[in-house]
């Protein structure tokens, strides 16, 4: 989350009970609480004199921490809300959101399935550019999208949805001929957002997954429903903590598009992330790039144990092992000869919330490979 956009953290559970959270994480006050106990009194006496003015007593002064609990429980606050106008740094430019954003175009599926997953899909008035059909755990909530343009939509249509901000997955996007220049959109009151992996004007660090989290949680703050996007955090930091990185020592190489010239994951992206989290050394690391352009004969070079396809519409994980078995040069790999292949599909190989669950898969697939041991 940016400097200038930050979310209070909601007060830890007072001593005594245990707090649970109900849809979209907002406290049930009074529900699911565990309150501080008493044990009951015992069985009844006769009782002695002046006793019955003491047990009243005793009973009151037992029962004084329920109280207190039960008070401060429904006095607790909730999470805090966004205070607008919101004023944030994205990608170098400063961007002030008046109000949480109520007519949404996405650009990307990165930036659509983000909003979709934080339970935004009344927001987005319309979706280009998608690189993909929705994850099934989507399907149901962007049936309804309305898309502008199978690729990069024109300012023109864009601006026809009346927005009131834009979703980029590209800082590309945001150009005269595509979306709209960003200066531009925000004098016609348009408020603008690149996702920051993809920032090309300010060179955004080495990908982490704390810093996808991190989009998450900014995405949460400017449309204020900063509870789901802590539970989708947490849900995604929880199924990365299971991942268990190979630990074989393997090689790979990450096989994004192109036939003559191979375009590859490098050293700063999402691919770069993920074959860390995997345990696999990627031969074009030292490229200090997200992606790269290579070469055929540096891939044969060094030979990678396991090649990691990225499965598109327009260049299939089916056509990539068409293409490496029946190339002179690339049939000779091991790799190719014993078909030693992890597939994600396209929109989960560029940064965002597809990246976790495309570890977990992609692990599972890892195991199953067997090098002769």
């Amino acid at each position: 989350m940016s400097d200038t956009a930050v979310a209070v953290l909601p007060a830890l559970p007072l001593e005594g009970r245990v707090a649970t959270l109900g849809p979209q994480g907002h406290n049930k006050a009074g529900e699911g609480v565990e309150l501080c106990r008493t044990d009951g009194p015992p069985p009844p006496t006769a009782p002695l004199k002046g006793e019955g003015s003491n047990r009243r007593n005793a009973r009151a002064t037992s029962n004084l921490p329920l109280i207190v609990s039960t008070f401060l429980l429904l006095a607790a606050p909730a999470q805090a809300a966004t205070t607008y106008p919101l004023t944030l740094d994205n990608c170098g430019v400063s961007v002030t959101i008046e109000h949480a954003p109520e007519r949404v175009v996405t650009i990307k599926s990165t930036a659509t399935e983000l909003l979709l997953s934080l339970g935004l899909a009344d927001r987005i008035v319309g979706v280009g550019f998608q690189d993909g059909p929705l994850p099934a755990n989507l399907a149901a909530a962007g049936v309804d999208l309305k898309v502008l343009s199978e690729k990069l939509p024109s300012q023109e249509v864009v601006l026809e949805t009346e927005p009131d901000f834009i979703y980029g997955g590209w800082e590309s996007n945001f150009a005269a001929d595509g979306a709209g220049e960003r200066p531009t959109l925000a004098q016609l009151g348009v408020a603008t957002y690149v996702a920051p992996a993809a920032c090309r004007s300010v060179v955004p660090p080495k990908l982490t997954f704390d810093m996808l989290f991190a989009e998450i949680e900014e995405m949460g703050t400017i449309f204020d429903v900063e509870a789901a996007a802590a539970d989708l955090v947490a849900a995604q930091k929880a199924e990365l903590a299971a991942i268990a990185p190979d630990t074989r020592g393997l090689t790979a190489l990450w096989y994004s598009s192109g036939t003559k010239t191979p375009y590859v994951g490098a050293g700063r992206n999402a691919p770069a992330m993920i074959m860390e989290a995997l345990g696999l050394a990627n031969i074009f690391a030292a490229v200090d790039e997200g992606w790269t352009s290579a070469s055929w004969e540096a891939v044969v070079d060094a030979n990678p144990d396991v090649i990691v396809l990225v499965d598109s519409a327009w260049n299939s994980a089916a056509q990539k092992k068409t293409l490496l078995a029946e190339n002179p040069i690339t049939s000779k790999l091991d790799a190719v000869i014993h078909q030693r292949y992890l597939v994600l599909p396209f929109p989960a190989s560029e940064a965002g919330i597809r990246n976790v669950p495309a570890t977990t898969d992609m692990a599972a697939q890892l195991a199953g490979l067997t090098f002769g041991e």
